[in-house]
C-alpha cells in the first residue's frame, strides 16, 4: 500500500511537470488567413462607430454587429450548436456623457460555449466591435478602424472557432463589445449582466489593438506585447487596504494574479513571444474594456501591442507632409495578429480546464523560522492537489513552488515569512493550475508574540 501510494504521488509529479499537447494542436490550429479575412470585412463597413448607420447591410455598426453574431451562429452549426449566441444590450442617453450624440442602444454580441462541469463558471475574451476617427462625435465619417479593433474582434471570433473543437469544464465567453469610445458602456452594462446572473467570473481577457508592429517611435517588433493589470481591486474593503499596511499585497490584487498566469502561460506554451507585464490599469491615463468588469470585483487585464502607432489610431484618413493618417488595413501585421491571438487561447485554454482555485487562504509565521498556510479545498473533483508558490517581495513573478498534495494546510519549513510573499493554487489531474490566490488573512491562533 505505502509503494501505490508512492507511485501515485510521482504519477501525479509527473503531470504537473507536463505540458498538455492540446494546447500545442490549439496554437498551430490559429489561422492567420481566416483572421486577413474577418479584419478586412470590418474594416469595410466604413465605420463602426457606437452612433453610425444600424439599417443597412453594408455600413455601420448594425451591419457589423448582424455579421459578427452570423459568424459565431456559424462557429456554433460547425460543433452541433456548442455556442449560445445572442445580443446583450443597454440603452444610453445623452445625459450619460459628453460622448453620446444620441439615445441609442450598446449592443453586445455574446457567445458562450458552455463548460461541462462547471457552466456557471467564466473565462471572457473580448474584443471591441466600435471603431472612431478624430472626432468620437463624427458618427458619419469614415473610421475603418482595422486595428483598434478589427483585430481584437477578429482575435475573438477566430479563439471561438479554434476552442470550440475542444470541450473544457469551464464556461468560455466570446464577446463582442460596443461603446468603446464614448465611454466603455458595452463592457460596463456586460459586467453588470455578469453580475446580476451571479456569475463566477475567473477573468477577462481584453483585446485591444493586437495588430500594429510598427511603432511610431520607429520600433519594429512582431514579438512583444503588453499585459496591463491593477494591483489590487477598487472594491477592496477599508479592512482589506489596512491589511495591506502590515501584511504587504500591494502587487498581489486578482488582476495582477491573471497577468502573472498569463505571463506564466505564455512562457510555458510559446517560449518565441516576449510578453511585457505592465503594472498599471492601461496606458498612462487612458482605459480599456477590462476596467468595467474590474469595477465590479471582476479579474481582468488588457493585452495588446508593444509598440503604438498613433498616427494610425483615431485619426481621420488623410495625408500631411508626407504623412498618412488612419486606421486602415495596410497598418495591420496579420501574423501578429495570430501570434496574439493564439496567446489568448492559451490563456483560455489552461483556464478552462483548470480546476477551481482553493478559498479563504491563511497564513501565519510571524516571529517563526516556518511559513503555515492553511485553505479552504476546492470541491472540484478534478483537484490532484495543491501548489503553494513564493517570491522575494521585490520579484515581480511567482519564482519558486512546491507541490503539497491534496492537503489543506502546510508549513513550509525554514522559509520565513518576513521575507517573501506567498499564495496557492490548485493543480488539476491533466496538469492545469488555477489562479494562485493570495492569502486574505493570517492564521491567529499560531502566533507567538514578544512580552
Amino acid at each position: 500500500m505505502k509503494f501505490l501510494s508512492l507511485l501515485l504521488f510521482f504519477v501525479s509529479l509527473s503531470a504537473i511537470a507536463q505540458t498538455d499537447s492540446r494546447i500545442y494542436e490549439i496554437i498551430e490550429s490559429v489561422s492567420t488567413e481566416r483572421l486577413q479575412k474577418d479584419i478586412t470585412t470590418l474594416a469595410n463597413f466604413g465605420t463602426r462607430n457606437t452612433f453610425s448607420d444600424t439599417v443597412s447591410n453594408t455600413r455601420g455598426i448594425g451591419a457589423a454587429r448582424r455579421w459578427i453574431k452570423s459568424e459565431f451562429e456559424s462557429i456554433s452549426k460547425q460543433c452541433k450548436n456548442c455556442l449560445e449566441v445572442f445580443y446583450q444590450k443597454d440603452f444610453v442617453t445623452t445625459n450619460v456623457g459628453e460622448r453620446v450624440p444620441k439615445d441609442s442602444w450598446i449592443v453586445n454580441v455574446v457567445a458562450i460555449q458552455k463548460g461541462t462541469k462547471y457552466p456557471n463558471r467564466f473565462i471572457i475574451m473580448t474584443g471591441d466591435i466600435d471603431s472612431r476617427n478624430s472626432d468620437t462625435m463624427d458618427y458619419e465619417g469614415d473610421a475603418p478602424g482595422a486595428n483598434d479593433n478589427a483585430t481584437g474582434m477578429a482575435g475573438t471570433i477566430e479563439a471561438a472557432r479554434v476552442l470550440s473543437k475542444y470541450t473544457f469544464e469551464n464556461s468560455i465567453i466570446y464577446l463582442g463589445l460596443a461603446g468603446e469610445e464614448q465611454g466603455l458602456f458595452g463592457g460596463k452594462g456586460f459586467a453588470e449582466f455578469a453580475k446580476k446572473n451571479n456569475w463566477e467570473i475567473i477573468g477577462v481577457l481584453n483585446n485591444d489593438m493586437i495588430g500594429n508592429i510598427e511603432g511610431v517611435d520607429g520600433v519594429i517588433d512582431n514579438r512583444s506585447f503588453r499585459i496591463f493589470s491593477e494591483p489590487t481591486p477598487p472594491t477592496e474593503t477599508e479592512r482589506e487596504r489596512n491589511q495591506r499596511r502590515f501584511y504587504g499585497g500591494e502587487v498581489d490584487g486578482i488582476s495582477r494574479q491573471l497577468a502573472r498566469y498569463s505571463h506564466k502561460m505564455i512562457q510555458t506554451y510559446m517560449p518565441e513571444m516576449n510578453p511585457i507585464l505592465i503594472y498599471r490599469l492601461d496606458r498612462f491615463g487612458r482605459g480599456g474594456h477590462h476596467r468595467p468588469f474590474n469595477d465590479l470585483g471582476y479579474a481582468g487585464i488588457r493585452i495588446m501591442e508593444a509598440h503604438e502607432n498613433y498616427n494610425r489610431q483615431h485619426q481621420n484618413l488623410r495625408t500631411e507632409n508626407g504623412i498618412a493618417y488612419g486606421d486602415v488595413l495596410e497598418g495591420v501585421n496579420f501574423d501578429y495578429v495570430a501570434k496574439l491571438t493564439a496567446v489568448n487561447a492559451v490563456i483560455l485554454a489552461n483556464l478552462a480546464w483548470a480546476p477551481a482555485a482553493p478559498t479563504k487562504v491563511l497564513i501565519g509565521g510571524i516571529v517563526e523560522p516556518n511559513t503555515k498556510l492553511r485553505w479552504e479545498k476546492s470541491k472540484d473533483k478534478n483537484v490532484i492537489g495543491y501548489k503553494i508558490y513564493w517570491r522575494n517581495t521585490t520579484s515581480p513573478q511567482w519564482e519558486f513552488s512546491r507541490f503539497v498534495g491534496n492537503v489543506d494546510a502546510f508549513e513550509l519549513k525554514g522559509i520565513v515569512i518576513d521575507n517573501y510573499y506567498f499564495g496557492v493554487a490548485a493543480v488539476g489531474k491533466d496538469g492545469h493550475e488555477s489562479l494562485v490566490v493570495f492569502p486574505s488573512d493570517i492564521i491567529r491562533n499560531t502566533f507567538r508574540t514578544k512580552n
